[in-house]
């Protein structure tokens, strides 16, 4: 078995099919085609069902499709551990982060890296929840995440940092609350229209339980993607909540931006497998640690 059979064989999931895959990889698709049936051959298994030009993992395929990542995986901090050894740490770690942590603490993790290891290149990739960044790291797509999640984050062979607590706050249309101070009572809720992200994020949790104990709060509009928040509270379309890393942002746009009383908290997460990670990947772990303290 070669490093190269197992990066096609990802490939050709990730990319949804053969020709795809030869296109990502700049390969001839026979050449392709022809290691994964090689793969296949000395597996004694059948990774895919072929249907003209189009090709559906097997069972066996859904099995060692995850496996193959975390090999890849594996291999690479084989190689960046070796070569750190000589040339001091370099290489490439891909993070997984929902939006406000891809804001802090990725944002300041990556200007701390920039100044110690010039040689490691961060590569974020947004999630839309802590479920999902968890399972993009267990996967193996990603080595590290960050989250913010009220429960610790869970899963075989994963290990998660607490971080800190980040603060939910609430941000409204400018003008909405005039003469109000810095804090607010969740009382001032009743009667307002909100802007809220989807379904299963830690933000849609929070209104949805703010909703139930308050009352008389209703939604606006529901949004995929959390960017379209800030922007719509601007044109008056509702309230939104939002964790702390977006407040100077807000605040800068002209949104009013104002802490709960007492402060709604979210637990701030990183999460990496407890098995070996690229010399890269230590690094981004090693500094967001020491900026949590």
């Amino acid at each position: 078995m070669e490093r190269r059979q197992l990066e096609y064989f990802v490939a050709v999931v990730e990319h949804g099919g053969f020709s795809a895959a030869a296109r990502a990889l700049h390969v001839a698709q026979p050449s392709l085609s022809r290691s994964i049936g090689n793969l296949e051959h000395e597996l004694g298994v059948g990774l895919f069902h072929r249907a003209g030009r189009t090709a559906v993992l097997s069972a066996a395929g859904e099995s060692l499709a995850d496996r193959a990542r975390l090999v890849l995986r594996d291999l690479d901090a084989l190689r960046a551990a070796a070569r750190a050894l000589g040339e001091g740490i370099a290489g490439r770690v891909e993070v997984a982060a929902t939006s406000s942590s891809g804001i802090e603490p990725v944002t300041s993790v990556v200007a701390e890296l920039r100044e110690r290891h010039p040689g490691v290149t961060v590569s974020t990739t947004s999630a839309l929840s802590a479920a999902e960044v968890v399972a993009m790291v267990r996967d193996g797509r990603c080595e590290a995440g960050v989250c913010g999640s009220a429960e610790r984050p869970a899963g075989r062979g994963l290990v998660a940092h607490h971080l800190r607590d980040e603060e939910l706050l609430l941000v409204v249309p400018p003008g909405t609350l005039s003469g109000a101070g810095p804090s607010v009572r969740r009382e001032v809720l009743h009667g307002m229209r909100f802007v809220v992200p989807a379904p299963a994020t830690a933000v849609r949790a929070l209104f949805d339980r703010l909703s139930g104990s308050v009352g008389g709060m209703t939604v606006a509009a529901e949004v995929g993607d959390r960017g379209m928040v800030l922007p719509m509270v601007l044109r008056g379309i509702g309230a939104g909540l939002m964790p702390d890393g977006w407040a100077d942002l807000a605040r800068r746009a002209g949104a009013g931006v104002y802490h709960f009383d007492p402060p709604e908290l979210l637990p701030q997460w990183l999460v990496h497998r407890a098995g070996g990670m690229t010399a890269a990947a230590r690094a981004f772990v090693d500094t967001t640690l020491a900026s949590a303290r």
